[in-house]
């Protein structure tokens, strides 16, 4: 049975647009590891390029773009900027979506928990690590569905 070219819905351009925005931005490695180093709460850029081994030029270049995206937000303190997902448990539920879809295409692969289990605010230094939060409150994922 073919269906009628005009008995379908015209396609929303702008909703198009804002999907593959948000489509490219977890396409690509680098910004899914910088995604990743954020779930374990905020950071800054120097704390991500001595994480990561990448040039300060290319983190700043993908959190640019994550927050272009909405999906990371930053927060100056003195003279350092502090990085941080803006809604961790949405971001999740994307990650968990993604991995239920790959389970289904035969793929199983798992990013950090980090990504499934969002930490909760806390506003706490970690210099150790260089992360901000360190009372860390896990928030369910879901993830016994499958």
């Amino acid at each position: 049975m073919a269906i009628d070219p005009d008995e379908l819905p015209a396609l929303d351009a702008r909703a198009t647009a804002a999907y593959s925005h948000l489509f490219q931005a977890l396409s690509e490695p680098t910004r899914l590891a910088v995604l990743q180093h954020l779930a374990g709460g905020e950071h800054r850029v120097r704390d991500l390029v001595e994480h990561m081994g990448l040039a300060q030029s290319t983190v700043s270049k993908h959190l640019s773009f994550l927050a272009q995206c909405h999906l990371v937000a930053a927060r100056p303190e003195g003279r350092a900027t502090w990085y941080s997902l803006t809604h961790p448990e949405k971001l999740a539920a994307v990650i968990t979506a993604a991995e239920r879809v790959l389970h289904t295409t035969g793929t199983d692969a798992v990013l950090c928990s980090h990504l499934h289990h969002p930490p909760v605010a806390a506003g706490l230094d970690d210099v150790a690590t260089g992360t901000r939060a360190a009372r860390l409150t896990a928030v369910p994922s879901g993830r016994g569905e499958r």
